[in-house]
């Protein structure tokens, strides 16, 4: 007997944007404190290898520009990029002063509008979980960088616990990390490493997963396109859903399900406090 498909409820490009249409007025204030702050942004940032300010780089889902921020420290804006579906989170990263100086353009992760071997450095944080179709948006990051180039996701881990399970596939994808090396792979890339991050509070426990749990790396050794050739894209945003209610009930049940991972961190920093450091919570 196979196993049941995940629901995955906000694993689609049009329920995420409704999603973050709702809480980009509190991403950078109440998310990237518990799941993604600085420090494991700038900790995961050294695997891109951001070792020249002439680096052409493009952050592909990069939301409000938090991740956009960490990169700026090391590249001139005028070589970055920072791409997103979503305008209201768009609006957010116009706002930062820092920011001033980079391209900020609306697009999908899975259909870069891109030219092949455009960039030096791809960067994607805390957006695969949203990808319909991840292979896919993994083989354009291949495609749009050039010849050792450097490609670095950044992106959940999925939980042991049953419960932390059971809500991480009724929200989105939550892949394992031997997910990530084979979609890396299949792309073409070489050299994919994989790295483990997590916020303070986190002590190498993967029971709860992490919303952002690690970091994977892979080079792109020679130019030209991905020699991963795949079908027609699993979800197109330009076509209308048949049953907007439908969708509706989909966005209001993920995001119910998502709460619980918003309220992970609050339990886990409590634990942190009462359990003796050296034992695992």
């Amino acid at each position: 007997m196979g196993s049941t498909k995940p629901l995955r409820l906000i694993q689609h490009k049009k329920e995420a944007l409704w999603f973050y249409s709702f809480i980009s007025f509190g991403y950078d204030h109440v998310f990237n404190p518990g799941q993604y702050p600085e420090d494991m942004r700038d900790i995961s940032l050294e695997h891109a290898r951001l070792h020249s300010r002439a680096l052409k780089v493009v952050d592909v889902g990069g939301g409000t520009g938090f991740t956009t921020l960490g990169v700026v420290r090391y590249v001139d804006p005028e070589n970055v990029t920072l791409l997103d579906q979503s305008p209201h989170q768009l609006d957010k990263a116009r706002r930062k002063k820092a920011l001033r100086g980079i391209k900020i353009m609306e697009g999908d992760a899975e259909d870069l509008p891109f030219p092949t071997d455009t960039f030096d450095r791809y960067v994607s944080a805390g957006s695969i979980e949203y990808w319909p179709d991840p292979q896919r948006g993994i083989r354009e990051a291949y495609r749009v960088l050039s010849a050792d180039g450097v490609a670095c996701m950044i992106g959940p881990v999925r939980p042991t616990f049953w419960l932390s399970r059971f809500f991480a596939d009724m929200w989105m994808l939550f892949p394992t990390e031997e997910e990530y090396i084979e979609w890396f792979e299949r792309a073409g890339f070489k050299d994919v490493e994989l790295t483990r991050i997590g916020p303070k509070w986190y002590r190498g426990a993967r029971r709860h997963g992490l919303v952002i749990g690690c970091c994977v790396t892979g080079i792109k050794t020679q130019n030209g396109d991905s020699p991963l050739r795949l079908g027609p894209k699993a979800e197109d945003v330009s076509k209308p859903h048949v049953n907007p209610i439908f969708v509706f009930f989909r966005f209001l049940i993920g995001t119910i399900c998502a709460t619980y991972f918003f309220l992970v961190p609050i339990y886990m920093w409590i634990k942190d406090k009462i359990v003796p450091q050296g034992r695992p919570i």
